[in-house]
C-alpha cells in the first residue's frame, strides 16, 4: 500500500490535551493526512467497500484490519500511533477496524451508548480512533459525545430493535446531560480520540454529502478479552512489546479480502 501524504501539523499530544481526555473522555480535530493524503484515503474507501457482496451493510461488518493488507497499513500511520501512546503507553495492540457511514438522506441512526457495554475486556482501557474519510460537521450527523460520562460509570442500556439503528443496545435519552453533548466535527483527514466509558451516538444523514468514519480500536496489553464471551478475539500488536501475552495473537494480513458479518476470526480470511 502507498503511504498516505502526513499533514505537517501533525504532532504529539499536549499536557492540556492529556488532561482533556481524562476529565472529558475525548479529543477532536487531530490533524493526522495532507490534503493527497485524504485523496488516496478516500480512494481506499471507495476500493474496499466496493468488495462488498450486494446487499451487505457496511455498517455491520467490521474486523477489516484482519482481512485486508492496505486497512492494517493504514492503522499503523506512526501519526495516529503517536496520539494514541501519549494516552496508553508504549504497548498496545489494535483489535477492531470498521467503518460508520452515512450516506446523504441515510436514515441510520447510532443510539447513545457506551462502547465497553458490547465489548468482554478487562480492565476498560480501550481507546478508539475515529479517522474521518470525509469531513463530518452537525449537518451530516457527526458523532457526538456526553463529555464526561466516561466518569460516571456503567450506564444502564436497554435493547432497542428499530431497523434503523446500527446498534441494537442504548442508554435512555433521559440520562443524557444535553448540556454536556458536544459535537466532533472533523475535517477529512483529522481524527477524534475517545474513552470506552464516553456515551456518544449520532442522528440520521439528511445532508447532500456522505459522512464516513473509520475506527480503530486500540488496548495497551494488559487488557484481556473474556475468550469465553468473544472466541474470535486476537490482538494485533500496533506498538511497542506483548511481554504478558494475555490474548491470542492474530496474523498480519498478506492479501486483500473482506468481512462478511462482525467478528470474524483471522482463519476465515487466510
Amino acid at each position: 500500500m502507498t503511504v498516505l501524504a502526513i499533514d505537517p501539523r501533525a504532532r504529539r499530544l499536549s499536557a492540556d490535551e492529556k488532561r482533556q481526555f481524562a476529565e472529558k473522555g475525548y479529543i477532536k480535530g487531530l490533524p493526522v493526512f495532507a490534503p493527497e493524503g485524504v485523496a488516496a484515503l478516500q480512494a481506499l474507501f471507495r476500493e474496499l467497500s466496493s468488495r462488498l457482496p450486494p446487499g451487505t451493510d457496511i455498517n455491520r461488518v467490521n474486523m477489516w484490519h484482519k482481512a485486508s493488507r492496505s486497512f492494517h497499513a493504514l492503522c499503523r500511520t506512526p501519526a495516529i500511533l503517536d496520539y494514541v501512546e501519549d494516552l496508553i503507553g508504549p504497548d498496545f495492540y489494535q483489535w477492531g477496524g470498521q467503518f460508520f457511514v452515512k450516506y446523504p438522506g441515510d436514515g441510520s441512526i447510532v443510539p447513545w451508548h457506551q462502547d465497553a457495554q458490547y465489548w468482554p475486556l478487562a480492565p476498560r482501557r480501550t481507546v478508539t480512533v475515529w479517522l474521518a474519510v470525509f469531513d463530518a460537521d452537525a449537518a451530516n450527523a457527526a458523532m457526538q459525545v456526553v463529555a464526561g460520562s466516561h466518569r460516571a460509570g456503567n450506564f444502564v442500556h436497554h435493547r432497542n430493535d428499530d431497523p434503523n439503528y446500527v446498534l441494537e443496545q442504548e442508554v435512555d435519552a433521559a440520562a443524557i446531560r444535553r448540556d454536556d453533548v458536544v459535537t466532533l466535527d472533523l475535517r477529512a483527514g483529522e481524527i477524534s480520540l475517545h474513552d470506552d466509558g464516553l456515551l456518544h451516538g449520532s442522528g440520521p444523514n439528511t445532508s447532500d454529502r456522505v459522512r464516513c468514519g473509520l475506527t480503530m480500536r486500540f488496548s495497551p496489553t494488559e487488557v484481556k478479552a473474556d475468550l469465553a464471551i468473544w472466541p474470535t478475539f486476537e490482538a494485533y500488536m500496533a506498538r511497542g512489546t506483548d511481554r504478558l501475552h494475555l490474548n491470542p495473537a492474530g496474523p498480519v494480513p498478506t492479501g486483500e479480502r473482506f468481512p462478511t458479518r462482525k467478528f470474524q476470526h483471522s482463519s476465515e480470511f487466510a
